[in-house]
């Protein structure tokens, strides 16, 4: 499969960027997926520049809802006209941010929630026997510190984010675990994964919300170091990070992580061969 990132807060090749996320992906079966929408029509643009259509994609899913992910949803849905998106059930409940400007409103535009291809997802959805996605993490470790301050359905609410989901590729002998924000903890998704599939995936595809921690540099160091600590632990697992994940934080993962983790800015194309036995 090839996996192109059409949204992420940086780019190598010259396009322009949002806060946000968005993944073209495309599998050895001829199968285009777009996973995430970013804030805006800019995926759009971005898809265009690399030669990539939006009429070619089977299937959407928005991992959560936040505006960064689904802003897009309208913009997707007047330039395909036929891909039903996945979005969990709990995904247009409102959201919020405690922000230096006040509480502010995150989450996706409330009009679009009854538009007839959205499918809406529960704990566990399967979509075709190798695409699985799933909502139901358990556990908190290495639980991201910036949650303290996303707040849901109310703004006096912590979000549980119980309306984030992650998906499941399974193609070959490849398994891939892609993730919009991982704000339910990169691990605790990850042994959820292996609990679906029976082992760890070959590759995971992530932002993992380490930016705005709140944390004090020390603070912050000593968390990511044992993120990275759990991360390894799953020894023939590769990690691509992009978003939400921070610059200076991923070169602290970067540092102790090595070869085992690279970061796909906007732009960047990963190709992950999947041999059929």
């Amino acid at each position: 499969m090839t996996i192109t990132s059409l949204i992420e807060n940086t780019t190598s090749c010259g396009l322009e960027t949002e806060h946000g996320l968005s993944l073209y992906i495309q599998l050895d079966n001829e199968q285009n997926i777009l996973f995430d929408m970013g804030q805006s029509d800019l995926f759009l643009k971005n898809a265009s520049h690399l030669e990539l259509s939006m009429a070619d994609v089977d299937i959407a899913i928005i991992s959560h809802g936040h505006y960064d992910h689904g802003g897009g949803l309208t913009h997707f849905l007047s330039h395909n006209t036929h891909a039903p998106v996945y979005i969990h059930q709990d995904a247009f409940l409102p959201h919020f941010s405690q922000r230096e400007e006040g509480m502010t409103y995150i989450g996706l535009d409330p009009k679009l929630e009854h538009q007839p291809r959205l499918v809406k997802c529960g704990d566990v959805t399967t979509i075709h026997p190798h695409l699985t996605l799933f909502a139901d993490t358990q556990g908190k470790m290495c639980y991201p510190c910036g949650n303290r301050l996303l707040f849901g359905p109310d703004e006096h609410t912590n979000d549980t984010f119980t309306h984030e989901q992650h998906l499941i590729i399974q193609e070959g002998n490849q398994t891939v675990l892609v993730a919009g924000c991982a704000h339910q903890g990169i691990v605790n998704i990850m042994q959820r994964c292996v609990e679906i599939t029976g082992h760890a995936p070959t590759a995971v595809v992530a932002g993992l919300h380490l930016m705005k921690s709140g944390l004090n540099k020390a603070d912050e160091e000593t968390f990511i170091r044992c993120l990275a600590t759990e991360m390894m632990r799953y020894k023939n697992t590769r990690y691509y990070t992009m978003h939400c994940t921070g610059d200076e934080q991923y070169m602290l993962l970067k540092s102790m992580m090595a070869n085992q983790i690279a970061y796909l800015a906007c732009g960047n194309q990963i190709n992950l061969p999947a041999h059929h036995s």
